[in-house]
């Protein structure tokens, strides 16, 4: 079986969150890693998401963002429900982005820096996740961190596997389960049930 990405502890975002702080682009950076870590989405999906998937008509973030079966890595279009957390953080996102973009709600959510650019590709966002941990210092993460964490972080809440399996989308339940890393933390949770 191959290595699994990290799964990230909250002190080891938080270090990531700071870093990012520090660079250019913070606040699209910042959403762009957020919603892989609240929302569990892969490197394509946050490539593919258009403005109007996550902004509504009225210039409101959606509580639901509806992937069509062309965004999704199954070809199975799928419903990504938005945290109140996940939410305040993509409005700060979505005000410095109507400051700075036109109002085109087709254009790419997450913009390059690039001119001419119809913003990140599955795989240039997956580069900018790989080299973004690396400066953050964090050894084994990479773009599918974001994705492990959010499904370790639910599990370890309790949540069933079958909701689970659905919020990442995942057609066969066995896949879901390679995702959740068990911790020490959670196993004496788990044995202090009985």
């Amino acid at each position: 079986m191959s290595k699994q990405a990290k799964t990230l502890s909250q002190v080891e975002l938080r270090r990531v969150l700071d870093y990012i702080a520090t660079r250019k682009h913070a606040l699209r950076n910042r959403a762009m890693l957020l919603i892989t870590h609240l929302a569990g989405l892969r490197c394509g999906e946050v490539a593919a998401l258009r403005y109007k998937d996550v902004v509504s008509a009225d210039g409101i973030v959606r509580d639901e963002i509806r992937l069509s079966s062309e965004q999704t890595k199954g070809g199975v279009a799928r419903t990504v429900f938005v945290s109140e957390r996940l939410r305040k953080e993509l409005e700060q996102y979505v005000a410095f982005f109507r400051l700075c973009k036109l109002q085109d709600s087709n254009v790419k959510f997450f913009y390059s820096q690039k001119r001419d650019s119809d913003g990140f590709t599955s795989n240039t966002c997956a580069q900018y996740f790989h080299y973004l941990y690396k400066k953050a210092g964090i050894d084994g993460a990479s773009s599918h961190s974001g994705r492990r964490s959010f499904a370790t972080a639910i599990a370890s809440k309790g949540v069933g596997i079958k909701v689970l399996q659905k919020l990442l989308g995942h057609k066969n339940i066995q896949t879901t389960s390679v995702y959740i890393y068990a911790s020490d933390d959670m196993l004496r949770k788990a044995v202090e049930l009985v």
